[in-house]
């Protein structure tokens, strides 16, 4: 059982392909929602307040991605069950994005569905790393 005071180990470094996670999880994520919020900005107004939930709803799954960034750095118990979570609520909001008739987008016609496989395959893969993973089991045991 690892003890919650403990000073970590050299050996308990974040690597591979869980820092990869982390580092899109702190970095991208934020920064691909504060491009999409900002060039969103002027339709609000015409979108009206469901768009502004929308983007809002965005802004906080970016939020859950950081703290699970932070959990998996730190090693946290919940770590693993929260960046899941970010996982899916991220994939949630992609699909419900690429697939809602009432906000304009900006994809051409017959992209949707090439946009709606990018996104199930990339939060598939990341959702079945972190089943699989044995790096990932090291740092819940």
């Amino acid at each position: 059982m690892q003890s919650v005071n403990r000073a970590p180990r050299a050996d308990d470094r974040v690597g591979g392909w869980l820092l990869l996670l982390c580092i899109l999880l702190l970095v991208w994520q934020p920064i691909s929602v504060g491009v999409a919020a900002s060039r969103s900005l002027g339709s609000i107004t015409l979108a009206g307040g469901s768009f502004a939930l929308f983007l809002l709803v965005k802004i906080v799954a970016a939020g859950v991605g950081i703290a699970a960034g932070l959990s998996l750095l730190g090693r946290r118990p919940t770590a693993v069950a929260l960046a899941k979570a970010s996982l899916v609520l991220s994939a949630a909001i992609d699909l419900f994005d690429y697939l809602q008739p009432f906000f304009p987008s900006r994809r051409a016609p017959g992209e949707t569905p090439l946009f709606v496989i990018v996104s199930i395959t990339y939060y598939g893969g990341w959702l079945l790393y972190l089943a699989r993973s044995k790096r990932v089991r090291a740092l819940t045991s």
